[in-house]
């Protein structure tokens, strides 16, 4: 059962190559359902920033091609985006050599701090990989999705690395953008919650049932390792539950996708295709 994902615009579809008719959402893009009224104030600001810190540039611009102009100033947050993304695919990748033990020499300028503060990691936290890069799937709800790592932690009974400490098997995140943000906590108990881990080489085994989640936020200043909930937890006497959140946040996906293009059927009626004429009308022509 090898999997593949789609290319291009859109959401992440994952499909089974032996039966592409299968195809389940990514977890990201279930999970990028949630409102996100805060962009439209960070792209506009995005849009302002290219101008006020590239005045120089643009103003020349703006009377010789007024719609490159344009463009370029309204890509600002696209490109900020994009630019964050492979920062972030190539310290993924770093990552993942450095946890399987093998020795990363050389790496760019920008990197060095990622490996500087992974390595520090490492040393302090000691986890042992359990698995790295597969897929989680899960039949049951239609969602599917690329976890970073299984780890073994040795913890102390307050939670801190401790060689002698009680074993605990938790999933893993990295996460190198400015901010971690809570709707981690949705994608990590996506995963942790699928019923099948499936291989680069389509072998499929039963998830583990983990003792819990964990995040690294790592940037180029900063590196800090969090635990994350993925099950119930309580807030004033109120019992949430992470996974549910989750499986909302699918139905509506399933509604945007789907539903929402079927609920409208062909028209009754409409002003250009059975206004009635009359007989007054009629004998006038």
């Amino acid at each position: 059962m090898a999997i593949k994902t789609t290319e291009g615009k859109g959401p992440r579809f994952y499909f089974d190559t032996d039966n592409p008719a299968i195809k389940y959402p990514g977890v990201t893009a279930i999970v990028g359902m949630l409102p996100k009224p805060f962009l439209q104030r960070w792209n506009a600001n995005m849009a302002a920033d290219c101008v006020v810190e590239n005045i120089d540039f643009v103003y020349p611009m703006i009377k010789g091609d007024p719609k490159g102009a344009r463009q370029y100033i309204a890509g600002a947050a696209y490109r900020y985006t994009r630019d964050r993304q492979e920062i972030g695919n190539e310290a993924h990748d770093m990552f993942e050599r450095m946890i399987r033990g093998e020795r990363v020499g050389y790496v760019a300028r920008d990197m060095e701090p990622f490996k500087r503060h992974f390595g520090e990691f490492l040393d302090a936290v000691q986890p042992e990989l359990v698995r790295a890069e597969d897929v989680a799937w899960s039949d049951a709800h239609k969602y599917a999705g690329s976890f970073d790592a299984a780890l073994r932690l040795r913890l102390d009974e307050n939670g801190k690395p401790d060689p002698a400490g009680e074993s605990a098997l938790v999933i893993a995140d990295w996460k190198t953008g400015k901010n971690t943000y809570p709707d981690v906590a949705l994608q990590m108990s996506a995963y942790a919650h699928a019923e099948a881990i499936i291989a680069p080489d389509g072998s499929r085994e039963p998830m583990p049932e983990f003792d819990g989640a964990c995040v690294l936020h790592i940037t180029a200043d900063e590196c800090e390792f969090l635990p994350v909930a993925i099950d119930e937890f309580v807030i004033d006497e109120e019992t949430h539950n992470v996974f549910e959140y989750f499986l909302h946040l699918r139905q509506t996906f399933s509604w945007d996708r789907i539903a929402s293009k079927k609920v409208l059927g062909d028209s009754i009626w409409s002003m250009d295709s059975g206004a009635l004429v009359t007989g007054t009308q009629r004998r006038a022509r």
